[in-house]
């Protein structure tokens, strides 16, 4: 079956034909580090991840996949004055802040990660061709500015279908030195009131990229002057996606060749913003939920499907994905290994539903029917089918980044396996439920219910399986 993907371009759903047999890059427009991040920031990195995973395992393409981290734009500037920090410690420490919010909810870390000051060469460089080809022009008043001429591109609009003489005046730049109100900043030329260091000579005067600018050169840096797939949320639709194709073909390169944008999470109906202060804040989050459940929640939705969040929603998904364990639990196989049970291929259903754009609710749909069964089989004794729909809902939930059997989710450092002081709580716990077993062998009960009991007190659950008992840890534990 082929990989279908809704294309913004075309408004249509169109089959996955990559430029290259067997491999497909991807660009997705990564953080502007200006804040700490919010649930709704963190929902991109979690939609493309899945595509990423599926890309890989469902299709078997060799992916490269870029994300950017914007470390310079008037935003960073303008706040980082606010608050007395210099812009570069200022983006930096978000920056830091959106790697540690991806990596706690399991988001893989792209093949690369350029940030736009790394890449001023490369800009410049798109600057010139822009200017030598007739769709550029530094502005006249001396301001070191340089813009993009968007009259002289006849295509101007076609990704978002619009027509310029519809579209309000670009806001990235002071308008006086504009033939056209609607033409956006290239290049900034660098004012009294910015930081020297936030700039660099230019034949123009010393100045800074413009954000639409960094996306084209980077995007070309890593994955050629034509590349399969640009992802990034809906709102980046207009204008940064819009200028950063009509610029980049205007230099005579074909640039994405598929758009992807995700939906947002709102709250009361309104996209999540920066002033609905710190609750939405992935670390405050995560300090009342776990990472795998907060991961299941932004993913659960199509990714083009708007997510409104509500007081119940981390609940439900808390409940979905006790759902998944406890089967999971209940029915591994003695000595299974999470990794090596996967089945050759995932249910149709489930294949089907992940090749239609990436329809994931569809996906786990399957997955909790599978749940179902597994637990039917489970109370009819039908052990070996119990062990099968183990094995497709650990395949099935691998792909989603969402099986708890995952060391990630037990606060591994790798995928290599549990921390150090999970695996010390594991033998400790296996010694105690050994001598469990030892005594009801014997038909000590006493003793068995004593040690049961004492592992209740610590928070340790214990459950008793036809392969024998396994432990957990008890919920209200988790959550103290």
């Amino acid at each position: 079956m082929s990989l279908r993907l809704f294309d913004t371009a075309t408004r249509e759903v169109r089959e996955l034909v990559p430029l290259t047999a067997g491999e497909v890059g991807v660009y997705l427009c990564g953080a502007t580090v200006q804040a700490p991040p919010h649930i709704g920031h963190i929902r991109s990195g979690v939609a493309f991840d899945v595509l990423w995973r599926w890309l890989e395992a469902g299709h078997g393409y060799r992916v490269t996949f870029i994300r950017n981290v914007t470390d310079i734009d008037d935003k960073i500037l303008a706040r980082s004055a606010e608050a007395g920090v210099p812009w570069w410690a200022w983006a930096y420490r978000h920056e830091v802040a959106f790697t540690e919010a991806y990596d706690a909810l399991g988001v893989r870390r792209p093949t690369y990660e350029p940030r736009a000051t790394g890449h001023i060469t490369e800009m410049l460089e798109l600057v010139e061709l822009l200017l030598a080809r007739g769709h550029a022009y530094v502005a006249e008043d001396g301001s070191g500015d340089v813009y993009f001429d968007v009259g002289s591109f006849p295509d101007y609009g076609a990704l978002t279908h619009q027509r310029p003489q519809d579209m309000a005046p670009a806001e990235d730049a002071d308008p006086r030195g504009k033939r056209d109100p609607r033409d956006f900043a290239l290049w900034k030329g660098w004012k009294p009131s910015e930081p020297v260091t936030a700039s660099w000579p230019t034949p123009y005067g010393r100045g800074r990229p413009g954000w639409h600018l960094e996306c084209s050169a980077m995007a070309r840096r890593y994955l050629g002057d034509t590349f399969d797939i640009h992802a990034g949320g809906v709102d980046l639709r207009f204008p940064h996606h819009e200028n950063e194709q009509a610029q980049s073909r205007a230099a005579g390169f074909g640039f994405a060749r598929y758009w992807l944008h995700n939906a947002w999470v709102t709250i009361g109906g309104e996209k999540m913003s920066k002033s609905l202060g710190n609750s939405l804040l992935v670390p405050e989050v995560l300090r009342r939920t776990r990472p795998l459940v907060l991961r299941y929640y932004l993913g659960q939705a199509h990714y083009r499907s708007t997510i409104e969040y509500t007081s119940d929603s981390l609940r439900e998904a808390e409940a979905a994905v006790e759902r998944i364990e406890g089967f999971l639990g209940r029915a591994r196989p003695a000595g299974a290994d999470a990794a090596a049970g996967q089945p050759a291929s995932w249910p149709d259903a489930f294949r089907a539903a992940m090749d239609d754009d990436l329809n994931v609710a569809g996906a786990l749909a399957v997955v909790h029917d599978t749940v179902r069964r597994g637990n039917s089989a489970l109370d009819a004794g039908d052990t070996a089918a119990a062990h099968r729909a183990w094995a497709e809902v650990t395949a099935m939930t691998g792909v989603l980044g969402i099986d708890p059997q995952d060391p990630h989710w037990a606060g591994a450092g790798t995928a290599a396996g549990p921390t150090p002081a999970l695996a010390a709580l594991d033998a400790l716990v296996r010694d105690r439920l050994e001598a469990r077993a030892a005594a009801r062998a014997a038909r000590d009960f006493t003793t068995a219910d004593a040690i049961r009991d004492q592992l209740a007190a610590a928070g340790i659950a214990v459950e008793d399986t036809p392969d024998g008992a396994r432990w957990s840890l008890a919920r209200h534990h988790e959550e103290s």
